[in-house]
């Protein structure tokens, strides 16, 4: 069994799995090398991506976030802020820091290699590090996975099981059995998964843990609703929340009821605090990480009984749902495509604002498996590889959605559903795998083709 805490990860943007991944890849090599002695021997660094990270990991900041991780920053205390100049100082050809101590040039086109036809057979997201002496010996290297959430693996962790923790007071693996523990016992969702985590740790530390998440989500929704201007990119992608944020209350003001705006423009602020490299919460990913904190600031600001222990029962029913999607499906977009983002994010939103605002067990499955329902299938096709077209709006549509889930459950006892959530899993997984790879998260496809295809056409001197 995992924790909650291994799907909620304090991060930046713009992505869980071509920035924060490869950062976490950084730094565990430099540790690597660091522990082996090998520091003062390394001449030149070599990073080889592949896949979709060869494909669209110059949008998502791929190359800097692997840099930065060389020299010992991490994804939770990095300073989104400095990370720009850093990345743009070692592209002009200052040396790299590596582990923070030992200098070594790294030259861009040289040590830097994108192979963009080249899928690796463990995962659509793959990099390999090596570090050489001067002649070109080969000191070290390691390829390293980035499987989605923030999460990175090695052939090694692939060869072997799993690390689990001790085995808690209700052991589950699917959702099933988790509901299973909750009728006889009286528990809610969140009472059995909080049991498991003060088994592992203490109350007091869960609290913590939650309430730490919950500020970052917060404090992203507050600088995306205040942040005015243009994402970075070269498409010029302006940021809607602010102004969002003003229409919506001016509506609010006069009378309106529109209340089911609010998680739309909630979502469009978080998104766009991760696509600008902000510091957001992987929920269940980066490009998904508007959706659980605009539903739960919904849940705070708007439902008339909602109190500080609800909202850390949303965040423990929320991540337990999204750890069923990735423990027995995926929630990589390079993967199983933005169903696996998006659509694992409003099966955690709805399930979990179902359960706080005084759904039953069954209710929560309920509103969890519609959630993901209507997002069967759906692609991964960012335009230009930004984290931006189609993105944003994903997060704004899944948060009023999830909501809508939730509320369409409590209208009904659910004794009738024919689809359970784990059936629902699986078939979201089995629909991944059957996307074509042009659909996950290559920009090769769909929406990022059509796109393209257009922006060349107005720059064709013959049209």
């Amino acid at each position: 069994m995992l924790s909650v805490f291994d799907l909620f990860k304090i991060g930046i943007g713009p992505s869980s799995s071509h920035t924060m991944g490869p950062m976490l890849a950084g730094r565990s090599f430099a540790g690597e090398l660091a522990a082996l002695g090998l520091l003062g021997a390394v001449a030149r660094l070599q990073v080889d991506l592949f896949g979709s990270l060869a494909l669209t990991g110059r949008g998502h900041g791929t190359d800097a976030a692997v840099l930065a991780g060389l020299e010992l920053e991490d994804p939770e205390h990095v300073d989104p802020a400095r990370l720009p100049a850093r990345a743009a100082a070692l592209r002009q050809g200052a040396d790299l820091m590596l582990a923070g101590v030992q200098a070594v040039p790294f030259v861009y086109g040289r040590d830097l290699l994108e192979h963009k036809g080249l899928f690796l057979p463990r995962h659509a997201n793959a990099l390999t590090l090596t570090a050489l002496t001067a002649d070109g010996t080969v000191l070290h290297a390691r390829t390293y996975y980035s499987i989605g959430g923030g999460a990175i693996r090695t052939d090694a962790d692939f060869d072997s099981p799993d690390e689990d923790y001790p085995a808690p007071p209700y052991a589950y693996d699917t959702a099933a059995q988790l509901f299973a523990h909750c009728t006889p016992h009286k528990l809610s969702v969140a009472q059995v998964v909080r049991a498991n985590e003060e088994f592992w740790r203490s109350g007091e530390e869960v609290n913590a843990r939650l309430d730490a998440i919950m500020t970052v989500m917060q404090e992203a929704v507050e600088r995306g609703c205040c942040t005015d201007g243009v994402l970075p990119g070269g498409y010029r992608v302006r940021r809607r929340a602010p102004n969002l944020l003003r229409k919506v209350s001016a509506l609010q003001a006069a009378g309106r009821r529109d209340l089911s705006l609010w998680p739309m423009l909630y979502a469009f602020a978080v998104a766009e605090e991760n696509a600008s490299g902000g510091r957001v919460v992987t929920a269940p990913t980066n490009g998904a990480a508007g959706v659980a904190p605009a539903v739960l600031l919904y849940y705070k600001n708007f439902y008339p009984h909602a109190t500080e222990e609800g909202a850390r029962d949303f965040l423990l029913t929320a991540g337990a749902i999204g750890l069923f999607y990735k423990c027995n499906a995926s929630i990589s977009g390079a993967q199983v495509g933005c169903q696996g983002e998006v659509g694992v994010a409003c099966s955690m939103a709805a399930g979990a604002y179902c359960a706080v605002t005084g759904g039953s067990v069954k209710q929560v499955e309920v509103a969890a498996e519609i959630g993901m329902e209507h997002n069967l299938g759906l692609t991964c096709d960012p335009v230009g590889g930004l984290v931006q077209i189609p993105c944003i709006e994903r997060n704004g549509v899944a948060a009023e959605r999830a909501v809508n889930c939730a509320q369409l459950s409590r209208l009904e006892d659910g004794r009738e559903r024919v689809v359970s959530l784990d059936q629902i899993i699986g078939v979201m997984y089995r629909t991944g795998l059957d996307l074509q790879a042009r659909y996950k998260e290559t920009s090769l496809g769909g929406l990022a083709e059509a796109v393209n295809a257009a922006l060349e056409r107005r720059q064709d001197p013959q049209d």
